[in-house]
Formats: C-alpha cells, sequence, structure tokens
C-alpha cells in the first residue's frame, strides 16, 4: 500500500470534485465501525452543497445474504465475512451504475432488525458523483477483485483498532445486545473481518485517518 496518499478528510470532497466528465464511481472501504457511511454521507453533503442531486451514497451493506440463506450454508455466525454477501448483485449494481442511463433501486439494510430491505435507496440517474461505500471494495480475493475496474477513485479509512473496538462495542450496546453476546461479536467476527481488510486490501488513492 506505499502508492497510497494520506489526505486530510477536510480536502477529499474537492478532489472527487475535480473528477470531471461522465458519472464517477467512488469506492469508500474499511473495517467495521471504520466510520465509511459516516465519511460517504460528509462528502454527499459537501458536493450536493455545490449542486442539489450531484452526488448519491450508495451502501453494499443491503447485499448481505439473507438470514435463511446464511443459514442453510452454515454461515450465519460470520454474518459479515466476505462470504456472507451477494457479490453477483453487487457487480450486476455496478454496472448499471456505471451505465447511468436510468435510476437505479439498491438494497439497504436495517441494523436493528437484522434484514435487507429491497429497493431501500434509489440513485438518480442524474447524479455524477456515487459515493459506494462498503468494507470489502478494494479486496484482492476473487471474486471481489473483479469490482476493482468499476471505480474511478477509491478511499480507504484507516482506523486504530483501539477506536474500532470502541465504536464496534458500543454500536452493538445501542442495539441493546448483552455484554456477552457484544464481546463475541467484535471479538469473533467484526474484528476478524476488520482483519481481512487489512490484510487483502489492495492500495487506495487516498487514505483516510479517522
Amino acid at each position: 500500500m506505499s502508492s497510497e496518499l494520506r489526505l486530510p478528510r477536510a480536502e477529499l470532497a474537492g478532489q472527487i470534485a475535480q473528477l470531471g466528465g461522465g458519472r464517477v464511481i467512488v469506492a469508500i472501504a474499511g473495517a467495521p465501525g471504520s466510520g465509511k457511511s459516516r465519511l460517504a454521507a460528509e462528502l454527499a453533503e459537501a458536493l450536493n452543497a455545490q449542486a442539489p442531486g450531484l452526488a448519491a451514497v450508495v451502501p453494499m451493506d443491503g447485499f448481505h445474504l439473507d438470514n435463511a440463506t446464511l443459514k442453510d450454508r452454515d454461515l450465519l455466525h460470520v454474518k459479515g465475512a466476505p462470504e456472507t454477501f451477494d457479490i453477483e448483485g453487487i457487480s450486476s449494481a455496478l454496472m448499471a451504475l456505471r451505465a447511468g442511463d436510468a435510476d437505479v433501486a439498491v438494497p439497504g439494510f436495517d441494523r436493528v432488525a437484522d434484514t435487507v430491505v429491497p429497493a431501500a435507496h434509489l440513485v438518480p440517474a442524474r447524479a455524477q458523483f456515487l459515493l459506494v461505500e462498503g468494507n470489502y471494495l478494494l479486496l484482492t480475493r476473487a471474486p471481489w477483485r473483479d469490482l476493482f475496474p468499476c471505480f474511478d477513485l477509491t478511499v480507504r479509512l484507516d482506523v486504530p483498532a483501539d477506536e474500532l473496538r470502541a465504536r464496534l462495542e458500543a454500536r452493538w450496546r445501542d442495539l441493546g445486545l448483552a455484554p456477552e453476546e457484544i464481546a463475541r461479536r467484535v471479538a469473533e467476527n467484526d474484528l476478524p473481518n476488520g482483519q481481512i481488510t487489512v490484510q487483502e486490501n489492495r492500495g487506495a488513492d487516498f487514505v483516510i485517518r479517522d
């Protein structure tokens, strides 16, 4: 990752805005709890301040495989790992978004209900900048690595492990989980998934230290 350029987050929207031409797809990747959704929302707000509707956020959480499928595949206990996502659905959505000739509906994820919400987000065709945020967008393992050509710019969030742990524990507390279950999820699922993004990511264009 030596080619990555560290950038203050306040300057990132300006860097994105310089990418002219047609539709621009920006990948925002990082470990669970690294702040991808927050950064994407901040960037969209900054870009849309220049012109309403200029940018839209596209979350990848909606492409979780449903719990019944995960249970059938004995993957429910590792939900959130790379193999628990609908990678074909992600690829198809990115191809449709790249075309940019029509509005595209993408699913969302209800964390409280722990379920996918179909067509939760409508990405308008008029949006020039699409901020796609997800844990594994820069993963080098197959089939995730096939997504990389879809992106015009890539961003990686870099958050210290102790801070990630604190954020993840707070996330699960806010959802009312018992302390024992919080400890299990963070230690056995969230943090190992975060390590995957450290060990198997390709370099990004920009790194934001959050």
